[in-house]
């Protein structure tokens, strides 16, 4: 199991940029698949980006896609979400998630360990 904690959230004006970070606690972290999801308020939790065990290979999804990077330092335990070119529509709460194996896990349900969020505000 892993222990996730989610920072760096805030409240920025659109066109800015804010980094995520995910510390995690746990054996298992250099071996886990970490995702990046959101849920916007009244909207479903929806996936935006998964980085490999070994950092080698990103996902995004479409809407984030060149305007988004996941990294990861196995390191220091600890994921990030680098957000740039920020719009009104990226606001949500952003979790940080986990699952241990090599694959693109998509669906929420698919991740084993979450953190407890963090809110990102962008304002127009």
């Amino acid at each position: 199991q892993v222990q996730l904690v989610e920072s760096g959230g805030g409240l920025v004006q659109a066109g800015g940029s804010l980094r995520l970070s995910c510390a995690a606690s746990g054996r298992t972290f250099s071996v886990s698949t970490m995702g990046w999801l959101r849920q916007a308020p009244g909207k479903e939790r929806e996936f935006v980006a998964a980085i490999l065990p070994s950092g080698s290979s990103t996902y995004y999804a479409n809407s984030v896609k060149g305007r988004f990077t996941i990294s990861r330092d196995n390191a220091k335990n600890t994921v990030y979400l680098q957000m740039n070119s920020l719009k009104p529509e990226d606001t949500a709460v952003y979790y940080c998630a986990a699952r241990r194996g090599t694959g693109w896990y998509l669906r929420d349900d698919e991740y084993e360990d979450w953190g407890q969020g963090t809110q990102v505000t962008v304002s127009s």
